[in-house]
C-alpha cells in the first residue's frame, strides 16, 4: 500500500522528476527517425531520453544550435558573393555581346561600302572601254546623223542603258570653267566675260556618279587683264 499510496502521489502531484527513479520513462524505438529519416542507434532501456521532443531527440530548451548545422551569418554571406560573382560574369558577357554587335554593324556597313564601290569600279571600266564609241555617237548626232532611223534607236538604248548605272555625259559652251572637270585645250580673252567661261566643248566628258572617267575638253574664254 506504501509503495502503491507513493506511487498515485507522484503521478497526480505536480508531475514527476526526470531523475526519480520510479517516474514513468517513454522510450522511442523507432530505427529510423521521423525527422531526418537517418538510421537510428539501439538505445538500452535504462537511458533516458535527452530533453526536449521524445521523438524527434533534438535538444530544446538551450537555444543552442546543433554541431555540424550551418550559420545562418555564414550562410547569408555566401549568398551574397555567389550573387556578386554571378552580377559580375553577367556584365561582362554583356560587354562582350554589345562589342560583338558593334563590330558586325561595322562589319556589314565595310561590307556594303566594299560593294558599291566594286559595282562603280566595274561601270567606270566598261564606260572608260565604250568612249570611242560614245563619243562617235555624240559626233554624228552634232551632225544631224542620228535624227532618225535604226542606229538612233540603238545609241539611245545604249545611252539609257548606261544611264541606268549612274553614268552621264557633260560638258556645255557658257558654264563656268572649273579645272576639276573641264580640260582646256584651247585659251582666248574677251571683254564679254567676267570670269574664265568655257565657249567650245570639243569633245564631252563622261562619268559615273561623282567619277569623272574623262573630263570635257574645252576652249576657254577669260576677261581681258
Amino acid at each position: 500500500m506504501t509503495e502503491h499510496h507513493h506511487g498515485q502521489h507522484a503521478a497526480g502531484g505536480g508531475g514527476a522528476r526526470e531523475d526519480d527513479p520510479a517516474a514513468v520513462r517513454f522510450t522511442d524505438k523507432r530505427r529510423i527517425d521521423p525527422t531526418t529519416g537517418a538510421v537510428r542507434q539501439p538505445v538500452p532501456d535504462d537511458v533516458a531520453p535527452p530533453h526536449g521532443d521524445p521523438l524527434s531527440g533534438a535538444t530544446g530548451g538551450t537555444g543552442a544550435t546543433p554541431a555540424g548545422a550551418p550559420d545562418a551569418a555564414s550562410g547569408a554571406g555566401a549568398g551574397g558573393e555567389a550573387l556578386a560573382a554571378a552580377e559580375a560574369l553577367a556584365a561582362e558577357r554583356l560587354d562582350d555581346l554589345q562589342r560583338l554587335q558593334a563590330e558586325y554593324v561595322n562589319y556589314r556597313r565595310r561590307v556594303d561600302r566594299d560593294r558599291a564601290v566594286a559595282g562603280e569600279l566595274a561601270v567606270l571600266g566598261v564606260v572608260e572601254a565604250l568612249l570611242p564609241v560614245l563619243d562617235e555617237i555624240e559626233l554624228a548626232r552634232q551632225h544631224g546623223e542620228l535624227a532618225e532611223g535604226p542606229f538612233a534607236s540603238i545609241a539611245e538604248k545604249l545611252e539609257t542603258s548606261l544611264g541606268r548605272f549612274g553614268w552621264e555625259r557633260f560638258g556645255a559652251a557658257g558654264e563656268p570653267f572649273d579645272p576639276t572637270v573641264h580640260e582646256a585645250l584651247m585659251h582666248a580673252e574677251s571683254a564679254d566675260v567676267e570670269e574664265p567661261t568655257v565657249t567650245q566643248v570639243l569633245q564631252p566628258g563622261h562619268r559615273v556618279g561623282e567619277r569623272v572617267v574623262r573630263a570635257a575638253r574645252v576652249a576657254v574664254t577669260a576677261p581681258v587683264g
